[in-house]
This record gives structure tokens, sequence and C-alpha cells, in this order.
């Protein structure tokens, strides 16, 4: 492979790896500061014991999150120092704001949330965990300020063969913004919440404690909870994101769906469920589709257009080879996002059945692995959706503005990259064993429910 197409995967494997903990500290430390309010309000145990025990994996994602995240940094320089140089006005400002603004937040209320019970009052205990949240959403907000810009950018002009930013509102609200930072925000929570109920059942279907399990119950049922508040309003952006992408961005919609050519007035397009594209025919050689279900999902009109990928010019538009990925990958995120409705429906119902006590819960041994399966469905749907979203924008690296090939840095050799692409790989599986073997402590050991309470 060439230094461009090394550095592309230098920089999605970084990328795809760093998501992962700022993911789960998002989930995490909203559930724990949920728990926090209710122990304040009811002064029950069990919700001090919630939020004691998921404190300690937060803080191993907090440090995880920022040593993996390093290296994307440094690669702007690096890999990509002609991007940099064109678009770093702009994207520079924005990733300064995310450092000083949102990770200092956080950084600092760390260390009270951490240490601080019996030192400050309990009120201020719950503003330290309060900012520690804001700041990590805080800091999602201006990541995806800075790709949002990316893939629909505003508020800039060309002088110099640099891009100055005219108007900073219209550059950071562009039409993506606010719609994919809610996507992503909803994402991490719901990612979170699988993973722990998962955890949970795995508890509940050993040979624990009464005592053990019946903590575990509490984690399974408040998460079930909150996922029930979380699932439908992801439902709803999601709905939204389709749109702005097929108003924005129709190469990457028609990329998604493999769509070839554009449906005939009053005729509606068809939703693809499995596809075979031919470049040389310019038409998928085999297809399942529903007629007319594209047309309606994407522009709520039943014979609504929807811009076929042929339209496009070959050099402007995501080539056979990515919009076939795009398309599965796009089918995966909705595949395990149904998965995962049906699970929070299931366990709703057993819910209102009264089955999930620790007396009833074992006799349902399916249930509980049907969830322990779950665990990374919501990490891999988050992936997916990612990889659709970069993929499907190519070959911009600023749509219709700057090229991916014309981003890369000069004078960098493959060897180079792909040495360096290797070290960090090494890194991150280390990273990822460490973090499983820490855990998996963490939950053998399981939760103090015997220290005094603050």
């Amino acid at each position: 492979m060439d230094v461009l197409q090394w550095s592309r995967l230098q920089f999605g494997d970084t990328a795809a790896f760093h998501i992962l903990w700022p993911i789960m500290s998002i989930g995490l430390v909203l559930y724990m500061f949920v728990m926090e309010i209710m122990w304040l309000l009811t002064k029950q145990e069990h919700y001090y014991r919630q939020l004691r025990f998921w404190t300690k994996p937060f803080v191993l994602t907090f440090a995880i999150g920022t040593a993996s995240g390093l290296p994307l940094a440094f690669q702007f320089g690096t890999n990509w120092s002609q991007f940099a140089q064109t678009a770093g006005d702009f994207l520079g400002n924005i990733l300064g704001f995310e450092t000083t603004i949102a990770f200092a937040l956080e950084s600092a209320f760390l260390a009270i949330l951490v240490f601080g019970w019996k030192k400050v009052h309990p009120l201020v205990h719950l503003f330290s965990t309060a900012m520690v949240l804001l700041g990590a959403s805080i800091s999602a907000f201006w990541i995806m300020a800075a790709n949002s810009w990316m893939q629909t950018p505003l508020g800039v002009t060309f002088s110099d063969g640099k891009l100055v930013v005219t108007d900073y509102a219209k550059a950071i609200c562009n039409p993506d913004t606010l719609v994919s930072f809610a996507h992503m925000w909803f994402a991490c929570v719901e990612s979170t919440l699988f993973m722990m109920v998962g955890i949970s059942a795995i508890k509940l279907l050993g040979s624990s404690p009464t005592e053990t399990k019946g903590f575990f119950l509490s984690t399974f049922k408040f998460c079930i909870g909150i996922l029930v508040v979380v699932a439908p309003l992801q439902l709803v952006v999601g709905d939204l994101s389709g749109q702005v992408v097929g108003r924005y961005q129709p190469e990457k919609l028609a990329a998604i769906e493999l769509q070839w050519q554009t449906n005939a007035s009053g005729t509606g397009a068809p939703l693809r469920l499995v596809a075979i594209p031919s470049d040389a025919q310019q038409r998928n050689s085999f297809e399942v589709a529903i007629p007319g279900a594209l047309s309606f999902i994407t522009t709520h009109d039943p014979v609504g257009t929807v811009q076929g990928l042929a339209s496009f010019p070959a050099n402007d538009r995501p080539s056979t080879a990515q919009a076939a990925v795009t398309f599965y990958l796009f089918r995966l995120m909705v595949l395990l996002g149904v998965l995962m409705a049906a699970l929070m429906l299931w366990g709703c119902i057993y819910w209102y059945r009264g089955k999930l006590s620790v007396a009833h819960i074992s006799r349902h041994p399916w249930f509980l692995w049907a969830w322990i399966v779950s665990i990374p469905f919501g990490l891999i749907a988050t992936e997916s959706g990612w990889m659709v979203r970069e993929i499907g924008r190519q070959p911009w690296i600023v749509y219709h503005i700057i090229r991916t090939a014309d981003g890369v840095s000069t004078g960098l050799y493959s060897a180079e990259v792909a040495t360096t692409t290797l070290a960090i790989t090494l890194m991150y599986v280390v990273f990822s064993i460490t973090f499983v073997y820490l855990v998996a402590k963490m939950i053998a050991r399981g939760p103090d429910l015997t220290s005094p309470l603050p």
C-alpha cells in the first residue's frame, strides 16, 4: 500500500480503538450521576453501592481513553500535515476547545469524584460528578463539531491556499453537528448500558452469593429503566441523521443504499436488504429489495426522489468497493439496533411479569445468555456507524473542498507509516488485554457491601 492508504489505515485504526473509551466513559458517568442523585434523595444504600462500584471501571476507561487519544493528535502533524496546514485555522481551534474546555473540566473534577467522599459536602460531590459528565459530553460535542464540519463545511473561505473562518457560529453549528452529537451521545449511553447488563447477567448466571446477585440484579433493572428512555430517542435521532445525509451528502446516501440510478418521477426508490454491486454495469447484479421503502424512509414520501450513484462523477463519489462496505456496515448497525431494542422489550416484559428477582432470574438461563451475547452489540454498532460516516464521505476529507489524497503529508515512506501503525496496534492490544483483565478482576471480586456509608 502507498503512504495515503497506510495513513488512512493508521488513523482509522487509532480512531476505532480510541472511540471505545469515551463511549464507555460517558455511559458510566451518566449512570453514576443518576445513582448519586437517587442516593441523596432516598438515602437507600443500594444506590450508593452502585455508584461506588461502577466508579472503578469508569476511572479505567478515562485513563485508557486519555492515553489512546494522544496518537490521534500527533497524526494530524505526522501523517496529515497538508490537511492540517489547509484546515488548521478551524480544526486547530475546535480541537483546542475540546482540550482546554472539556477535557480540563472533566479532569479537574475527577479527583473529587473519586477521592472526595467524606472530604467534601455531599452536594459538592454530586456537583463534581455532574461536571465530569458535562466535561465528557462537551468533549464529545467538540469532536462531533469538528467531524461534522468536515461532512458539511460552512462558514469558511479559501485564502492563500488556506481555509479561513468567516463565521464561527455557522461553521460549528453546521447542519450535521447537533443531530450527529445527539446520535453519538445516545449511542454512548446505550452501548454502555448493554455492556453493564451483560456483565450483570454473567454474575446472575454464576454461583455468586445472594447479596452479590441482588446488587447486579439492581444494575440490571436500573440499566433497563434508563434504556426505556434512551432507546426510543436514539431511533428518532437516527432518522433525523439519515435525513441530513440525504439532503447534504446525496452521494453518501446513494452509496449506503447502493442506489445506482435516480428513481423515476412518481416511483419510489426501493430499500435493498441484500445487494451485490457491479461497477461495470452501474447497477446491482443481485438484490433483494422492498419497493418504495427507501424513498419513504429518507424523504418521508413514498415517491420521494433519491439520487443514484451513477448520477455523480466517478471521481467525486465513493468507489464501488467503498459503497459495498458502507452498504453492509450500515445494515449491520441497523440489525444490531433492532436486536438491542428487542432485548430491551424482552427485559421489560420479564420485569412486568415479576421474573426479574433473585429467586426467579436463574430459572431463565436463555434470557441471561442473550444479554451476555449482546455485550459488544452497542460498541460494534457504533463502530460500524462511524465507518459508514467516514468511508461514505470519500474521496473527500472536507466534503467537496479538500480531497483525502491532498491532505496526506509529503516526504513520508510507506515503511515508516506501516511500522508506526504496527507499533500503535500492538500498544492497543496491550491496552485491551489489560482492561479486560482488570475489569474481570473487579467483577469477580464484586461490590463492597460492608464498608460504612458516608
